[in-house]
């Protein structure tokens, strides 16, 4: 399994701890018979558990761009050193986003997920040369 591969991996999993976190912030301000409930209305998270769910939302628009580049660099054939430290670079921002974002850390928030999206571009901008 390349680098690559293997950050898409754990870039993944982290996603299931997003995931988990959000569920349990959720959880935790609805309470669970709202959270089991049917949601025939909108439910509007605000404060962390809000926070959360926007950062897990933000990582799945993320992972399907990081995604494709490692599917192109792997099929490819093309992982090299630099798109190993882009790998990651991606994944160390985005698992720094997360505490970003939950705490409201701004501008370093917005700091972190671009280096995450450059490191992704930066990916897939090398495949093409």
């Amino acid at each position: 399994m390349t680098p690559e591969l293997t950050v898409l991996t754990l870039a993944t999993l982290l996603q299931v701890a997003q995931f988990g976190a959000y569920s349990v912030a959720a959880n935790l301000q609805i309470g669970p018979k709202t959270a089991m409930g049917p949601r025939d209305t909108k439910i509007e998270l605000t404060g962390m558990a809000g926070r959360l769910q926007r950062a897990l939302n933000n990582h799945f628009e993320g992972l399907i761009l990081f995604t494709i580049a490692v599917v192109v660099i792997t099929l490819s054939d093309q992982s090299n050193a630099f798109t190993q430290t882009c790998a990651w670079a991606y994944l160390i921002a985005r698992i720094a986003y997360v505490p970003a974002y939950a705490f409201g850390l701004s501008p370093w928030r917005s700091l972190i997920w671009a280096i995450g999206f450059i490191a992704t571009i930066a990916m897939l901008g090398s495949t093409l040369t």
